[in-house]
């Protein structure tokens, strides 16, 4: 296998939630590595940072301002995409939320809230995407799993079961779509500094506990996911379809 095997030079990835957070750092990380890149969030503010940034440092990176919660919108929003750079060629599924709410506060709105964007949004954006790599035979989706795709944490029911779902999802996209070229896989973090994690790592001794619980001994940053999802994104990975990779620092095998 070649080097070369890790380059973007020849993809284009469209990456949701790309205005903070892990979905931010992922969007960037795939355009350093030669991929055009299509940003997808609601804040248009973030975006605009996001563009300016792409301009700064000649990256090929596009933003779009779309509400994925609209489901029926879904499929205007890959031709929208897809007019941008001509084709699709990998989908990163980063859009989440966790309102971090105890069993007995979770209302049916908050739960449909948490499992749509979670869980049906990644599945039913993918469906629409799927059709151009089909034609060429290829194509890599990439999931946000969770450590709680796995183990459960204290007041993310809604949360953890939507996780748990991404991670069977991944194992499904991957039975349904494999025999096309379509490559389906998921990076479950550990303890990243986000705004889904703001309230743990704004207290210190929760941060140095969670810290101590990784095998590394430290939580993750941002930039550490980059290389996982450019693997995973990139022809080095061509053999690998429907797992689950967890990038977080030893935290699960403790």
């Amino acid at each position: 296998m070649q080097i070369n095997s890790f380059s973007l030079s020849d993809q284009t990835a469209l990456v949701t939630g790309a205005t903070s957070g892990i979905g931010r750092a992922i969007a960037i990380g795939l355009a350093q590595a030669d991929a055009k890149v299509i940003v997808v969030g609601r804040n248009k503010q973030a975006l605009e940072a996001i563009d300016r940034l792409a301009l700064q440092n000649n990256l090929a990176i596009h933003s779009i301002c779309w509400d994925l919660l609209d489901a029926q919108s879904l499929a205007a929003l890959v031709v929208q995409a897809v007019a941008v750079y001509g084709d699709l060629s990998i989908l990163v599924n980063a859009a989440g939320v966790n309102l971090r709410e105890p069993a007995a506060d979770i209302s049916i709105e908050s739960w449909n809230l948490t499992v749509k964007l979670n869980l049906s949004v990644p599945f039913f954006l993918a469906r629409e995407i799927v059709p151009f790599m089909k034609k060429n035979n290829a194509g890599k989706i990439i999931n946000i799993a969770s450590l709680q795709s796995r183990r459960a944490f204290a007041n993310s029911m809604a949360y953890g079961a939507s996780k748990g779902g991404v991670d069977q999802l991944t194992r499904a996209m991957a039975q349904e779509w494999s025999p096309y070229g379509i490559c389906c896989n998921a990076i479950a973090p550990g303890f990243f500094p986000t705004a889904l994690t703001a309230q743990l790592f704004e207290d210190k001794a929760k941060r140095a506990l969670l810290a101590h619980q990784t095998a590394l001994g430290r939580n993750g940053e941002l930039d550490d996911l980059i290389g996982p999802a450019v693997f995973l994104a990139s022809k080095a990975s061509d053999y690998i379809t429907g797992q689950t990779l967890f990038v977080d620092g030893g935290f699960s095998a403790q």
